[in-house]
């Protein structure tokens, strides 16, 4: 599968608004119809003319609007033949997203953390460490420890008994 990360405003903005007008237009058949991930270009004053890249979400080359909605009906029509629940496949997703489920592994962070935040000489002294990264010397917490570290801090918190119901037996 393929995993796009940015943090470049423009690629969000351009993809949330395609997905939303290609969902509205095609009438909510976004998940069967071909497109195509573009990395496009573009220069502003405000960019000095430095061309700024971007992602956008393109109808597949050759093919119109109506083209693609008709292949996604189809598509759909294929589906439900087939016994698939696209829509409720669509609503497990907006689940699994809502809990973030979709949370990178501890293997990809590393990845990410130094893609988006390389370690870099911002004051000039050669120590090419950003003072988050000094004080920790023992690399970048992952998901897994920080959920480790929220769940021994509630544990503190709450006095442990032996009868996890007699808070409310005694009410």
């Amino acid at each position: 599968s393929f995993v796009f990360r940015t943090t470049g405003f423009n690629s969000i903005r351009t993809l949330s608004a395609r997905l939303r007008y290609l969902f509205a237009v095609s009438g909510g058949l976004l998940a069967g119809l071909p497109l195509e991930l573009r990395l496009r270009g573009k220069s502003t004053t405000l960019s000095h003319r430095t061309p700024i890249y971007y992602v956008d979400l393109t109808l597949r080359a050759g093919s119109s609007l109506g083209q693609v909605v008709a292949l996604a009906r189809q598509e759909r029509v294929q589906q439900a033949a087939l016994g698939l629940d696209q829509a409720a496949l669509d609503e497990a997703a907006r689940q699994g997203l809502a809990l973030g489920e979709f949370e990178e592994s501890e293997e990809e962070g590393l990845g990410v953390l130094e893609e988006f935040y390389p370690e870099s000489d911002t004051d000039g002294d050669g120590a090419g460490a950003s003072p988050k990264r000094a004080k920790d010397t023992s690399g970048p917490i992952s998901l897994c420890s920080k959920l480790n570290r929220r769940q021994e801090a509630l544990a503190a918190r709450v006095p442990a008994t032996a009868d996890p119901g007699a808070a409310h037996a005694a009410a």
